[in-house]
């Protein structure tokens, strides 16, 4: 039987690529997105397009804050699944539009969850951030972690959405996974990434801000291997156990609720001059690099532990960054004929 999803932020980076990989595997799929105009919606309405071609998907525009359009959209996909990937994103926007955080990351999450509930659906995935480990300097970031020092709104926003699903979860008896994205790249990306703005900067001869004069690293996640993981963790639905002793070591399932957090990552630092090395590579070009000072908000480096992904899947993310970065490159190349 034909399996029925309903995705939030359908025409997003991560939720084009998560519903190119569901449409392939036969799945029917209902993409909810706000078409918001935080970047360029040009490129959002061409991702919906690409998946318009996909007979089994059905494109619905609101946005979160509105559940009348939430749950008509609910009532015409009658989803077995819901993977909840729309929302405000932005370490540095967080500093300047707060409010925008708190109605679509709080208040649209409540949205979705209360959604799931209604549809009673097998299971209700979420994403969530790397930037909840905060000012956590004890590395690889493992699920385990205490993550009670965000330093961002947008990552608050986050880890408000993991404690409110917890709840939910225990409340409800609702199976809940809420995935930990650490940074993603690859092509159909976001304007407002680093990454991308570099390749445009480099290509128009212009300079780039490179902040913490370059002593960054991140654990960077090729994006067709992050949807992977999350099509997987679909049917890794997590149970509530008997008794506290059953969990497994390093397991971040709860005791009380069938609600587990799972990072996907590249299990790897790299720092971010190499990243960008990379990048020119990819691009034939040299970089004109403006080294400036850390941003308030941003964090130093991240690293997944991503070994419960693969013990939950049996998968783990392999793309070589600097395969990825070319494919984005090629991708970007022809996307905007340059």
């Amino acid at each position: 039987m034909t399996r029925r999803a309903l995705i939030t932020g359908s025409a997003g980076f991560i939720g084009y690529h998560l519903c190119e990989r569901l449409l392939a595997a036969g799945w029917q799929v209902t993409g909810y997105d706000a078409l918001s105009d935080y970047y360029d919606v040009a490129l959002k309405e061409a991702r919906h397009a690409r998946l318009a071609r996909h007979p089994g998907f059905t494109p619905i525009i609101g946005r979160l804050e509105d559940m009348g359009a939430l749950e008509r959209a609910g009532a015409q996909a009658q989803p077995e699944v819901i993977v909840h990937l729309a929302a405000q994103a932005g370490v540095r926007y967080s500093i300047e539009n707060p409010r925008a955080y708190l109605e679509t990351n709080i208040t649209g999450s409540f949205n979705v969850m209360a959604l799931a509930l209604e549809h009673k659906v097998d299971h209700l995935l979420m994403a969530s951030t790397s930037s909840v480990y905060g000012a956590n300097t004890k590395m690889p970031y493992a699920e385990t972690d205490k993550v009670d020092t965000q330093m961002s709104f947008y990552a608050a926003t986050k880890k408000a959405d993991e404690a409110m699903a917890h709840a939910w979860a225990h409340i409800h008896g609702l199976p809940i996974t809420l995935f930990r994205f650490f940074t993603v790249y690859g092509p159909w990306g976001r304007p407002d990434m680093a990454y991308f703005k570099f390749t445009r900067s480099i290509l128009n001869g212009d300079p780039i801000d490179v902040y913490n004069n370059g002593e960054m690293w991140r654990d960077f996640t090729y994006v067709e291997d992050l949807v992977r993981g999350i099509e997987l963790l679909i049917d890794a639905k997590p149970v509530r156990p008997a008794a506290p002793e059953d969990i497994a070591p390093g397991d971040s399932l709860s005791p009380v609720a069938p609600w587990r957090v799972v990072n996907i990552g590249n299990s790897e630092q790299v720092r971010l001059m190499d990243f960008i090395g990379a990048l020119e590579d990819a691009l034939g070009q040299k970089a004109n690099c403006n080294f400036m000072e850390m941003q308030p908000g941003d964090v130093p480096a991240t690293w997944a532990e991503a070994s419960l992904l693969k013990r939950l899947t049996g998968y783990a993310p392999k793309t070589d960054m600097r395969d990825g970065m070319q494919r984005f490159v090629d991708w970007y190349r022809d996307y905007y004929k340059v």
